[in-house]
């Protein structure tokens, strides 16, 4: 007997079928029982009719409780009105474990009820679409860069030195020793390259930033590509191009999380190349008529991303940040040393930033200079300068947010949702 996944369902239509999973919903009929069964990869209508199964199986079909795990066996009907468009006419229902009383009932439920009780909402329809398009974002992400002869290089989690910023590290005892939770692979991404030319790394990384924003979480995910002798234009085009295969990909394999979700995904298809570049000083210029001056050489915070990520219906580029508000590694613009070579692609429906990178500091002198201006201790860099002492070359990448990214292709408003288990600043459980 054949036992698919429901999401292969209409592949069985007229055949008899077994289904493991969970009752999702029940409701009756007359003499007539609907139990809605979920597997993880869909849900599926099993119907049980009083005629057809023995007295205990129907009042089975009557009484069972929500998410106990079953196995339902019966045949495949095509009916439309049913979700996904097919039917079990069950004749036989087995209770594998009868759940308690299931505390996500089918009502509304306030975000902190249901984050602390995450391991459950997960069986949920919203959340399940989520991180279903979630998966397909990061299988996106590694087809692009593997068809691209990029090689998978891993970057530790353990880090003597910080990549973002000191303020922001996680310490960690290290038999001893201070070490951090890595803030980004990009720097062993830098020696990795020089190694086999074009790289990337996709892992976790941890931001200690005492923030509550609907953009923020400390702990998130990452691809960071990195590729030798690229400089900034060329850095530019391949986020471009990443971005533009993901949503390609999201619309074509995810069509119907994206339905449960209700994305308006006619503004997803509207996203085509090239995409508007702007400088800084441009975006500058927007904030200002937009009512939101800021001053020459800050960055942009969550307020000014929205309403420059408002400005456009696709992704926009901005390029050309003051130095002093990048990162200690950023190559400084050789035309003007005021600017650096970098770049931050914001979403739009202001999403905001889902894109940092730009073209790194490859001379051994000014990486030294810029490390005694952050005041970073120079002897825990000296591994990441030795890039510069032997075989210096022009290299760049960038970093790609997996759930800034998911955010704006579900329409979720916080970052919390797009991930399995979330990390803020007031939550480590579940």
């Amino acid at each position: 007997m054949a036992m698919p996944y429901i999401e292969e369902i209409g592949q069985w239509e007229e055949k008899e079928v077994t289904i493991k999973g969970w009752v999702y919903n029940r409701r009756s009929s007359g003499k007539v029982r609907f139990v809605l069964i979920r597997d993880g990869t869909g849900i599926v209508q099993s119907v049980f009719s009083h005629d057809s199964v023995s007295p205990e199986i129907f009042d089975l079909a009557d009484s069972i409780p929500q998410e106990s795990s079953v196995i339902v066996t019966g045949t495949v009907r095509k009916e439309r009105r049913a979700p996904g468009g097919y039917e079990i006419v069950a004749k036989d229902l087995k209770v594998i474990h009868t759940a308690l009383s299931y505390p996500i009932a089918k009502k509304e439920h306030g975000v902190d009820f249901l984050l602390e009780r995450r391991h459950l909402w997960l069986r949920s329809r919203r959340p399940w679409a989520i991180i279903r398009i979630r998966s397909e974002v990061i299988s996106a992400c590694r087809d692009f860069l593997n068809g691209k002869g990029f090689t998978l290089v891993d970057a530790p989690i353990f880090t003597p030195t910080a990549c973002e910023g000191t303020t922001t590290l996680f310490a960690v005892d290290y038999f001893g020793e201070k070490v951090y939770l890595s803030q980004s692979g990009q720097l062993y991404n830098e020696p990795a390259a020089a190694a086999f030319g074009k790289v990337y790394c996709f892992g976790p990384t941890f931001r200690a930033e005492k923030s509550k924003t609907r953009r923020h979480l400390t702990e998130f995910w990452q691809v960071e590509p990195e590729v030798a002798f690229m400089e900034l234009e060329g850095v530019m085009e391949l986020a471009e191009e990443m971005i533009i295969y993901i949503v390609e990909r999201v619309l074509t394999k995810r069509k119907e999380e994206l339905a449960v979700l209700e994305r308006d995904t006619k503004k997803l298809e509207n996203i085509k190349k090239p995409f508007p570049r702007i400088t800084y000083d441009s975006a500058l210029k927007i904030l200002t008529e937009k009512g939101k001056p800021i001053n020459w050489g800050d960055d942009f915070g969550g307020d000014e991303e929205t309403i420059l990520s408002l400005s456009f219906s696709e992704p926009v580029a901005i390029h050309h940040y003051p130095a002093q508000c990048k990162a200690f590694y950023m190559k400084r613009d050789p035309k003007d040393p005021r600017l650096s070579l970098s770049v931050d692609i914001l979403a739009p429906e202001g999403y905001g930033e889902i894109v940092g990178g730009g073209q790194r500091e490859d001379d051994l002198k000014e990486l030294e200079k810029r490390i005694e201006e952050h005041k970073l201790p120079k002897e825990a860099f000296e591994w990441y300068l030795d890039i510069r002492r032997y075989g210096s070359f022009p290299h760049a990448g960038f970093g790609l947010g997996i759930e800034r990214t998911v955010a704006w292709l579900c329409s979720v408003h916080h970052v919390r949702e797009t991930i399995p288990f979330p990390r803020m600043l007031e939550r480590v459980y579940p």
